[in-house]
């Protein structure tokens, strides 16, 4: 077994337990190998010990990589900021984008799935904290959002996201993603559709533990696959 096989069993391992810890059935938990910075070579490898969904931070570099491996039956996921000049790019390739924060970049992601004939998931990316150097819409803008994206003709909002402050300790995060949580529970609540709110996108490497005992259905893990980034692009 290769390092990454490896690394992903044991992932997969820890994913399995703390959804039990919580009362949860593992197999509602997406586990996205996020392949950022790593050579194509590395997707391969996770692919041949079975892995399916990967996660990429840009757009140009997940195109390369896309481009690279078009052999495989890959789900890419597109994890990072998209800027509004990105979305016909966008759209079409990847089958889910976690990084929806404006009503803008909805439509335009959408009117490129329609026309490419795709039907991405699209997650509404939440700034919780209010970092200056993250992206996200505030809590108050979200149902701005959910209800353009009733309009979509291609494109589905299936949930939320959140990239919450860096922790100290895996407990730190637990608030935010409780937040998280329970703002979602109040919308729906109010009236939003069940599907538009089924997935919550949140926990990494460090956390995705606490985030599965607090409703995440989409961990995001990257070095603890991969290991160490030594370059970024």
């Amino acid at each position: 077994m290769s390092n990454i096989a490896s690394r992903l069993a044991g992932i997969r391992e820890r994913i399995t337990a703390a959804a039990r810890s919580a009362g949860r059935d593992p197999s509602s938990i997406r586990l996205v190998a996020v392949s950022k910075t790593f050579p194509v070579d590395a997707v391969r490898e996770a692919y041949a010990a079975g892995h399916r969904d990967f996660g990429e931070n840009r757009v140009q570099e997940a195109l390369q990589k896309i481009a690279s491996a078009t052999d495989l039956e890959i789900r890419w996921h597109l994890l990072g900021h998209l800027q509004l000049n990105k979305a016909r790019k966008a759209g079409p390739v990847f089958a889910a984008i976690h990084s929806v924060d404006s009503v803008e970049l909805l439509k335009k992601v959408d009117a490129a799935a329609a026309q490419a004939g795709r039907a991405p998931e699209l997650l509404i990316q939440v700034d919780l904290a209010g970092e200056a150097t993250k992206f996200g819409a505030s809590p108050d803008e979200v149902p701005r959002l959910l209800d353009a994206a009733i309009a979509c003709r291609a494109a589905r909002v299936t949930g939320l996201m959140t990239l919450p402050p860096v922790p100290d300790s895996p407990e730190d995060a637990r608030p935010w993603f409780r937040q998280l949580r329970d703002l979602r529970d109040g919308w729906l609540a109010s009236g939003v559709p069940p599907a538009m709110l089924g997935q919550l996108s949140m926990g990494m490497s460090g956390d995705f533990e606490v985030a599965i005992q607090e409703g995440s259905t989409m961990v995001r893990v990257g070095t603890a696959i991969f290991g160490n980034r030594h370059v970024q692009i």
